[in-house]
């Protein structure tokens, strides 16, 4: 294929180089004219292991052109990569000026091109920004209308500074969210024969994953350094737990707990985390990411409760009383934290929980109902319809076969639901559907 890349920065240059290395013939745009001169004459701009021989073998291979002129490099190729910067603003804010000014300039010179061209993002931007100033920039400048004279992809790179170029040969996926089908079969062309899953899906969903793999590996750093100083603390050797920590693959290391829904609870989380934060802080060891995690999950709690009070309905019934489907256990429960917040306000609530029969509660949970919440008792109504017909909210916190199948055969279009556990077959619930962060 005939490519362009504008911007050589470290994501432009490696994917130069590669992409010259696979056969394609490629040309490279930037307003550094030092850069330029690097390339042409067969040195790496980007210092890092195997950058100059990859370089160096694209530039004799005679597949790699460099230039300044933007609209001179669209009108040689079908396909372009856009990898300019889009560095942070003193505030924290994004600064995609050079991008904006960038696709003007496509655009002015789309407008005098014939066939149908595909851009694809690379640059890290906020989700909307390819559908939105990166599509109307063009559109405008070109006269020409997404999906007649052009395609839009975001595609999110996974190269680590220091092997980028294993990383770009071996990547854990490739993603491409597309306009259409035409635009994605285009990038599959350049990256399908990569040995790891081609995953197609929205612009969006593109643009906001690059995001949230970034901050998950700096949590994942994060975790590992306040584990590290709570272990120094207390005379433990830090690397043995860790190690062990990552063996576990079913729940550790895996995909278990990362589903949004809403907020942990239970008998073990809760109480692990804050004796944890309380020995830290006897110790003078600062851990700001695990001393907000609490603070971080009743917020979740405040978000739900609030979504509630803002129907402005006082009668609410709640699916769900324990901590998790399959248990009564009853501490920590994020869902009676919930029920306290709605008697406080003075909602007219009822509760349904087919795990919880107050007369069969023992031992600490029976303990917890006496003690903390022994109203709880007479909210509790026997049947999911029931609790249906009595309310105009449903919060639905557990999800079970029967449940689901209640929900669809009694709702009303009366009714709102809150959503807590990422119902199936949503289609088939009547009444207005809220997703708690969804």
């Amino acid at each position: 294929m005939r490519i362009s890349i504008f911007g050589l920065g470290y994501v432009g240059a490696v994917s130069l180089g590669c992409l010259a290395r696979d056969g394609h013939h490629v040309v490279g745009v930037d307003i550094d004219p030092t850069k330029l001169d690097l390339i042409r004459n067969g040195q790496t701009p980007v210092i890092e292991a195997g950058m100059q021989e990859l370089i160096s073998g694209a530039v004799k291979s005679g597949r790699v052109e460099v230039t300044t002129d933007a609209a001179a490099a669209l009108r040689a190729t079908d396909l372009s990569f856009l990898c300019v910067g889009t560095p942070p603003r003193p505030n924290g804010s994004q600064d995609i000026s050079a991008m904006e000014r960038l696709c003007v300039e496509l655009g002015k010179a789309l407008r005098d091109k014939d066939g149908y061209h595909v851009f694809v993002v690379r640059s890290t931007v906020m989700p909307g920004t390819v559908e939105g100033m990166v599509r109307g920039a063009i559109e405008e400048h070109s006269g020409k209308r997404l999906g007649e004279g052009f395609g839009l992809c975001f595609q999110p790179e996974f190269m680590r500074e220091g092997s980028s170029i294993k990383d770009y040969d071996h990547p854990p996926m490739t993603v491409v969210g597309g306009d259409s089908p035409r635009s994605v079969e285009a990038v599959r062309g350049v990256f399908g024969h990569l040995p790891c899953h081609f995953h197609e899906t929205s612009i969006r969903v593109a643009e906001m994953l690059k995001y949230f793999c970034n901050i998950f590996h700096a949590l994942k750093i994060t975790f590992a350094n306040e584990a590290g100083r709570i272990c120094q603390a207390l005379g433990v050797d830090p690397h043995p737990v860790m190690d062990l920590l990552c063996k576990d693959t079913h729940l550790n290391i895996s995909t278990a707990y990362l589903k949004p829904g809403f907020a942990f609870g239970g008998s073990c989380l809760p109480k692990d985390l804050k004796a944890l934060t309380y020995v830290a802080k006897h110790k003078d060891v600062d851990i700001p990411m695990l001393r907000g995690v609490m603070a971080s999950n009743r917020a979740h709690i405040d978000h739900a409760v609030d979504k509630v009070l803002g129907e402005n309905e006082r009668r609410v019934g709640m699916i769900g009383l324990a901590f998790k489907t399959g248990t009564d256990d009853l501490r920590e429960s994020p869902l009676v934290t919930m029920a306290e917040r709605f008697l406080g306000k003075g909602l007219d609530l009822k509760i349904h929980d087919p795990e919880v029969s107050l007369s069969r509660l023992v031992g600490a949970n029976r303990r917890y109902i006496e003690e903390v919440i022994p109203h709880i008792g007479s909210l509790m109504v026997e049947s999911a319809e029931d609790l249906i017909a009595r309310s105009r909210i449903v919060v639905v916190g557990l999800k079970t076969r029967e449940l689901t199948a209640a929900l669809q055969r009694c709702l009303t279009e009366d009714h709102v639901v809150l959503d807590l556990v990422n119902l199936p077959d949503r289609d088939k619930l009547r009444g207005r559907y809220v997703g708690v962060c969804w």
